[in-house]
């Protein structure tokens, strides 16, 4: 049996002074007040011995030790009767408690503003700002391009609501993006389907309202409570313009509703597959559109048209700025024509579509400015019949059946698609799809991070191959994901390194950050859907017409953004002025915006892409390179 120890003497001393600190403040004080005597008392009658005039009576010095006690205590020390210094004391422990409590309740009260206002409750009160509603990886790319979109402002600002600590946003922002400039950023703690809380954030003065969406697996629901909530009463928005966006494509329509007219609710879903899908038969087009919705870099700006120009055809307006890429027109009436006929008029109450550094910087050119396109260098493309292809699919994700319906509209009759997954949920899902018209798809079951299973599928034989990332249980993908799509990628290059050649490949990744690991050739096609729906989201909330032009773009029906071979439209290897270019692209009834070149395609950071280069400039196009186009087909 274990003998039990006494407590020692320290112990027992340690004990009875916690349990008399336990007791409150009269405890305190009273431990406070004796531990000053011990040390004041003592020390006050060393003072008075030491001095050289120390009194010689037993009554003096006394006298003379009380002062000094009186004197440091802020007592007075006043020297009388026994009523005259016990009133002077009285008055003086009054003085000291008031002087104490007033202390006090001022330090009290300051502590409870700067803890009120680190909880992040207080209101915002600011004009033409930016609202963002909720929390998740998009906040960090919609504040770095609304700090660019803001960089010749001079007092723009972002307020921040999530039912988040505020010290935690401000710190994650601070790391993610911690140069802000001339923007403000405000974050508020609060739940955003509370119409009470939400009009903190100052909704009936802001210029937008960006809801993001959640990483929960309920993100979707999240998303509708909150667009109920900013349209309600309590929550009035003003004329602030709503862009939100939800990731499964069942809730679009009830997000519309909830959001009202005049918003603008993105389909992640659907824009991820349908930019995978145009990535993976025109390897470059991630770069291309990272640079229109980078506000870094050219993006798309609607302008007035000069007034030389109302009245004249749409095909007289490509050419009539020398720094702007024209692409089409937004109507009166809010309707916007991508790449409309040639000879569709401009009116005065139009806006032109145009590809810019800046709204500011779009200028008519001047007499000269843009040179004569050469008659010489143009050309008329070859024509082309549809090719079947062969497609590889690794990886699955609830985008996969998407994916799938949107490339059997693309491909020529005959086509092929092969999917490997883990799992014989690809096979159990792709067994709901619509059945597909021009393609013949093949599922077989196997983990595609396995080197053997990579070498045995003849990679080099298919036209393009996508990389999906599997979710977990409750449908989303993430670092554990991306880890997995990476181990891929490493074979894919060790195949690569073995037939000496580069495999036209596209990936979706969850993060961003994960782009940096991946083992692939530089410029390759990455999709990073959070991203591409962040930068999106952005353009929208800065530019509310531009909602259409994206509608538009992503419609398979009209105009899309194509890389097509350089030698469709100049002579290979023949200098030529780009308004030459454009010049060619129009005969064919494209707007023409930029070029990549082959010899450039591993430099960071364009990757060889060049939007909306200056008309004037002097360029050889070669084979292997590629003009960016809006076109129909």
């Amino acid at each position: 049996m274990t003998e039990v120890r006494k407590p020692t003497v320290r112990q027992r001393w340690r004990y009875w002074f916690d349990n008399t600190m336990a007791r409150g403040t009269p405890a305190l004080i009273g431990w406070l007040t004796l531990f000053c005597l011990v040390i004041v008392v003592p020390a006050s009658a060393a003072l008075v011995w030491a001095d050289k005039n120390t009194p010689t009576t037993l009554t003096n010095q006394a006298v003379a030790i009380w002062k000094s006690i009186g004197s440091t205590f802020k007592l007075g020390g006043a020297v009388g009767t026994p009523a005259y210094v016990a009133l002077s004391v009285l008055l003086a422990l009054v003085a000291l408690f008031f002087a104490s409590t007033l202390v006090g309740l001022i330090t009290t009260g300051v502590n409870r503003k700067i803890m009120s206002l680190r909880l992040g409750r207080s209101a915002v009160i600011e004009e033409r700002h930016t609202v963002v509603l909720g929390w998740s990886d998009q906040v960090f790319p919609i504040v770095s391009e609304l700090v660019e979109a803001n960089a010749n402002h001079r007092r723009a600002a972002v307020a921040i609501l999530a039912d988040r600590d505020k010290l935690a946003m401000e710190s994650d922002i601070h790391t993610q993006v911690p140069e802000t400039r001339s923007t403000r950023v405000i974050c508020r703690t609060g739940d955003t389907c509370d119409p009470a809380v939400i009009g903190r954030v100052g909704l009936h003065t802001a210029r937008s309202v960006l809801v993001v969406t959640p990483a929960d697996e309920d993100g979707d629901a999240q998303v509708i409570r909150t667009l109920l909530a900013v349209n309600s009463d309590a929550g009035h928005r003003g004329g602030a313009h709503l862009v939100a966006a939800v990731r499964d494509g069942r809730h679009h329509a009830a997000a519309c509703l909830a959001a009202g007219p005049d918003s603008s609710v993105l389909n992640i879903d659907d824009t991820t597959a349908r930019l995978i899908v145009q990535t993976s038969r025109q390897p470059g087009l991630s770069l291309v559109y990272e640079q229109l919705l980078d506000f870094a870099g050219d993006e798309f700006y609607t302008v007035p048209p000069p007034p030389d120009l109302v009245g004249r055809a749409f095909g007289e307006a490509l050419l009539a700025y020398r720094d702007s890429s024209v692409v089409g027109l937004v109507r009166a009436d809010g309707t916007v024509a991508v790449n409309p006929p040639a000879a569709t008029t401009v009116r005065a109450d139009d806006l032109v579509v145009v590809v810019a550094g800046d709204d500011d910087a779009v200028e008519p050119a001047g007499s000269g400015q843009v040179p004569e396109p050469d008659e010489t260098a143009m050309v008329l493309p070859v024509p082309r019949k549809p090719v079947p292809e062969r497609i590889l699919l690794l990886g699955w994700n609830r985008r996969a059946p998407l994916i799938i319906e949107q490339l059997d509209g693309y491909v020529a009759a005959g086509s092929a698609l092969d999917v490997v997954a883990r799992g014989g949920r690809p096979a159990e899902e792709a067994a709901r799809i619509t059945p597909t018209t021009r393609l013949k798809v093949d599922f077989r079951s196997a983990a595609t991070d396995r080197p053997e299973v990579l070498a045995a599928l003849d990679v080099a034989s298919y036209d393009s191959v996508v990389v999906l990332g599997y979710e977990d249980e409750e449908g989303r993908t993430g670092p554990v994901s991306d880890g997995e799509t990476l181990v891929t990628l490493l074979h894919l290059r060790a195949l690569e390194q073995a037939m000496d050649r580069e495999l036209p490949v596209v990936t979706e990744m969850a993060d961003d950050r994960s782009r940096a690991l991946a083992p692939i050739s530089a410029g390759a096609d990455f999709i990073v859907s959070g991203k591409i729906i962040s930068l999106l989201m952005t353009q929208v909330a800065e530019n509310r017409r531009l909602a259409g032009l994206f509608r538009e773009l992503g419609n398979a029906e009209g105009s899309e953004i194509y890389l097509k071979p350089a030698g469709d439209y100049v002579r290979a290897g023949q200098e030529v002025s780009y308004a030459t270019v454009v010049e060619s692209a129009r005969r064919q009834g494209q707007c023409a915006i930029g070029y990549r070149l082959q010899s450039e395609a591993g430099a960071a950071p364009g990757f060889g892409v060049r939007l909306n280069p200056d008309k004037a400039r002097r360029v050889t196009l070669g084979p292997g390179d590629s003009v960016v186009v809006v076109a129909a087909e």
